[in-house]
């Protein structure tokens, strides 16, 4: 067992590292298969190439996607893979994100025969089982935001937003705005355009009717994502983050008591010796 101050300070570095982490590496949702590899296994093998594939493609790419097969592998130890990186992301930016989601795969998933991993700014995949160019709109994630009332011009304003992010405009990555309202959407580009928009359709209609009149809202489907927010109204990033402050500050706290309880034993314990010793 890890001494108790060692113990500690694990459990503080992923919330230091969390915090200095841009807002592109903010986390919004991940999940694992039930499936397990046998370590050691082709599957194994397969499963660290195509993460690894992932990452050194978006040192070019803001998406691209794997068929991974090593050498003496079976077709049950096939494994399938992708990435796609918000539109307006830099390339290093891209990169930087999917390594980001990759890593934290590694840490929520290990030993599993799928992941999938959503960054604010990056979508990271792998599964046994082919997903590649298959549409999903089943609802992941979703969060809205405290209600602004019926304010009929920031509703419609919203509206206008919605509207846009889910018309046929031809584009993956839809950003634009009405006034103090902004939107964004995208889809996973091994959709077809057809695809993509019938996604983004469902995603700002569940959107609308599930968040009401909240200031702001997101809904992540499994191929795409439509979020709005109303300018002056914290994101659900920004609420993450005051989560994060809040219990660095009281394992901060716990540290120190922790710490003071380790002087005052040794303290003892010292004591102790010199009075046995002088008996």
């Amino acid at each position: 067992m890890l001494p108790p101050t060692l113990w500690l300070s694990s459990l503080i570095f992923p919330l230091i590292f969390h915090l200095s982490s841009s807002a592109t590496d903010s986390f919004i949702y991940g999940g694992c298969s039930q499936s397990r590899f046998t370590p050691g296994s082709p599957y194994e093998s397969n499963v660290n190439s195509v993460l690894t594939s992932l990452v050194n493609s978006a040192s070019f790419s803001a998406f691209n996607n794997f068929k991974i097969s090593v050498p003496g592998s079976t077709q049950a130890d096939v494994v399938y893979g992708l990435f796609q990186c918000r539109g307006d992301l830099t390339t290093s930016d891209c990169r930087d994100c999917v390594a980001h989601a990759v890593t934290r795969l590694g840490v929520i998933c290990p030993g599993a025969g799928g992941g999938v991993m959503q960054l604010y700014g990056c979508f990271v995949k792998y599964d046994s089982a082919s997903f590649l160019g298959v549409e999903d709109k089943s609802e992941v994630f979703k969060k809205c935001g405290p209600s602004v009332g019926y304010n009929s011009d920031t509703l419609g304003r919203r509206d206008a937003v919605l509207a846009y992010m889910v018309a046929g405009n031809g584009q993956y990555f839809r950003v634009g705005g009405s006034g103090s309202v902004q939107g964004v959407g995208q889809c996973v580009q091994d959709l077809s355009l057809s695809e993509c928009q019938d996604c983004l359709s469902e995603a700002g209609g569940r959107l609308k009717s599930e968040c009401g009149t909240s200031a702001w809202g997101d809904m992540y489907l499994g191929k795409c994502y439509v979020r709005y927010s109303e300018r002056g109204f914290h994101s659900r990033s920004d609420d993450d983050n005051g989560d994060v402050d809040k219990t660095l500050a009281i394992i901060i706290g716990i540290i120190a008591g922790v710490a003071v309880l380790i002087v005052f034993l040794s303290f003892l314990t010292r004591l102790c010796d010199r009075k046995a010793d002088g008996k």
